[in-house]
Parts: structure tokens; C-alpha cells; sequence
């Protein structure tokens, strides 16, 4: 698989990954009356845990297609 293919393949998996999380904080959390904005004022309690799957699962797709992205481009890594 070349270069070009595997980021493609890691963007798509990030993006999915960010759907997935934005989807349970759209199941966890009421939307205001007009639908559109979550509504915090009731409080919400997050499952912590679920919370943690979803982010790290975001942050280590992220890392993961940085590193692609550095090698592609020859950035310098942080």
C-alpha cells in the first residue's frame, strides 16, 4: 500500500473514531429545545470510563496518523 493510501485509511479511521465519540455525547447529553446545542444546564453525569474509551481512542488515532504525516512531509517531530 503506498504512502498516499495509508493516510487516507488512518484519516478515515480518525474520522470514524470522532463520529463514534460525538455520538455518545449525543446519547448522553439532552440538546436544548431548539435541538441543535447541548444542554448542559441540566447536568449531565458522563460515565468517565466511556468518556476515557472515546477520547482515547481519538487521541491515539491522531498520534498514530501524525506520525504518517511527519514522515510524509518531513516535518519535524515534537
Amino acid at each position: 500500500m503506498d504512502e498516499k493510501a495509508i493516510i487516507e485509511a488512518e484519516l478515515k479511521k480518525l474520522i470514524d473514531v470522532r463520529t463514534a465519540f460525538l455520538e455518545y455525547l449525543d446519547r448522553a447529553i439532552p440538546k436544548e429545545s431548539n435541538g441543535e446545542v447541548f444542554d448542559f444546564a441540566n447536568n449531565p453525569i458522563l460515565e468517565a470510563k466511556k468518556v476515557y474509551e472515546h477520547f482515547f481512542k481519538l487521541d491515539y488515532q491522531a498520534r498514530k496518523l501524525r506520525g504518517f504525516l511527519v514522515k510524509a512531509y518531513d516535518l519535524k517531530p515534537e
